[in-house]
């Protein structure tokens, strides 16, 4: 955990870190073969996740983010863990997708090293997952996640710490194999600077400088330092055997992994030499939610993006996004609901809503919900995803698909976003009558003014089939004239 003070200078913002916590819980060696957290580390994770939270008291919701990554990608029982950690912490959790986490590796790493004029590459290899990322300046332009990481990889290839020249290179290339698949369109793009950021490459670049391997300047990692360090660990049969002054044992157990991944790196994208640095995955989520609240948020670019991608109609998507934040607004603030945060997740649902229309008319909403659920959209997490496809799936249609989600809140946003659209249904600019809306327990009521929908008679019918439509899942819906 990085907890960081926002400080205004004259160039610009800047964030001074003054407190971090860190525990090593190892959720990945907790995966067992069936894709579930183990009990020890379960109970590790929301043990360590309990301390951070007893730091964060006194802490407004805004103020922070917490971020999941590979191993809750993967975990089949990721939501029982994430709602227990949420618990214990006291804010919610986002698991955030690989190409996500390699976004925010890159802002991390970039604010914090030194500058460079064109391309540079960072290499972030964490647990479980490898991202490499190419961008220039504060921007990331390539950016991909590899299922290989220092703690899976040590698991697979030096179970219980043992170690032999067959398995490192198994190890090594294995590696090389996933990292051949992305190379060549990161060498053709090119960079100026290779940067190793987190803890496998601070660990290597230490362990380099102490064991004085090769002529790596101190905070650097060199391909020849490398090799050396490969040729002295395979003089051991053990890592408890290796005699490595300050190397912690959570990080000596998973060192032969993490320095093979890194040789497969070196090699297949033909580096020579990277700089280090800490900032990582932490740096870059506090850089982007100090983004979020200085009107930076990258998720508006995405949308803004899918928009342009998709040939969105931006008139119909303004009608119904205006109307639809009406609706929302006019309903009671519940206890807990991010009131902000619901309101801009119902503008991007109307302005996405129709990009399915650009596989087929034909069930298009579930072509928009296809597209929210499974595209890499940077800035917004996997809950981010599944509550806007959520969302662009019930837009229009029957509702009993969504009747039996339990994991599914967002029923009041859903009934905004769905009247809107059947109000807007003409696409035009036709003058609505003040419509007001309310809610009593899980019933909705709809007052319109009835000399208008007299003269409306598609508009009266529609209405009276979407409250139908509700009354069938067991929530009432009236509709009154005024």
């Amino acid at each position: 955990m990085l907890i960081a003070q926002v400080v205004n200078t004259p160039s610009g913002t800047q964030l001074r870190p003054i407190d971090t916590l860190r525990e090593s819980v190892r959720l990945a060696a907790g995966l067992t073969d069936k894709k579930l957290l183990g009990h020890e580390a379960y109970e590790r994770g929301i043990s360590a996740i309990g301390r951070f939270g007893e730091r964060l008291r006194g802490f407004d919701l805004a103020q922070v983010r917490a971020v999941a990554t590979n191993t809750l990608r993967v975990a089949r029982n990721s939501a029982d863990f994430i709602k227990d950690a949420e618990k214990a912490l006291g804010f919610p959790i986002e698991v955030i997708a690989g190409v996500e986490e390699a976004r925010l590796i890159y802002i991390g790493a970039a604010h914090e090293v030194s500058p460079v004029q064109g391309n540079r590459l960072v290499v972030d290899i964490g647990g479980g997952s490898t991202e490499l990322i190419i961008g220039e300046g504060y921007k990331p332009k390539l950016m991909e996640s590899l299922y290989i990481g220092c703690v899976s990889h040590s698991m697979r290839f030096f179970p219980k710490g043992e170690i032999d020249a067959h398995a490192f290179k198994e190890a090594e290339l294995t590696a090389r194999r996933e990292i051949q698949v992305i190379a060549e369109s990161f060498v053709k793009q090119g960079w100026k600077q290779a940067i190793g950021s987190s803890g496998t490459a601070r660990a290597l670049a230490d362990i380099i400088a102490q064991m004085g391997y090769g002529d790596a300047p101190k905070g650097f990692i060199t391909k020849p330092a490398l090799k050396a360090m490969k040729q002295d660990l395979l003089r051991f049969e053990h890592t408890s055997q290796i005699p490595v002054p300050g190397l912690k044992d959570d990080r000596r157990v998973v060192w032969p992994g993490g320095l093979a991944i890194m040789l497969a790196v070196f090699e297949e994208l033909g580096i020579e030499l990277m700089e280090v640095t800490d900032a990582a995955l932490r740096v870059g989520v506090l850089y982007d939610l100090l983004g979020r609240s200085q009107h930076h948020d990258m998720r508006f670019v995405t949308v803004e993006q899918f928009m342009d991608r998709y040939s969105i109609d931006r008139q119909q998507a303004k009608r119904v996004g205006n109307l639809a934040t009406n609706f929302l607004s006019q309903l009671p603030i519940l206890d807990k609901e991010a009131r902000v945060n619901n309101l801009v997740l119902i503008e991007w649902a109307a302005s996405l809503h129709e990009i399915g229309l650009s596989i087929s008319h034909n069930s298009y909403h579930k072509h928009s919900a296809y597209i929210a659920a499974n595209a890499d959209m940077p800035g917004f997490s996997k809950n981010d995803q599944l509550r806007l496809a959520t969302l662009l799936v019930g837009h229009t249609g029957k509702l009993g698909k969504l009747a039996s989600n339990t994991q599914f809140v967002d029923w009041r946003m859903l009934f905004a976003l769905r009247l809107a659209q059947l109000l807007c249904r003409g696409r035009a600019d036709t003058h609505l009558p003040d419509v007001s809306v309310s809610e009593s327990g899980s019933s909705f009521k709809v007052s319109i003014k009835k000399a208008w929908l007299e003269n409306h008679p598609l508009t009266e019918f529609s209405l009276r089939k979407e409250a139908a439509e509700w009354e069938r899942i067991g929530r009432p819906y009236q509709i009154e004239l005024i």
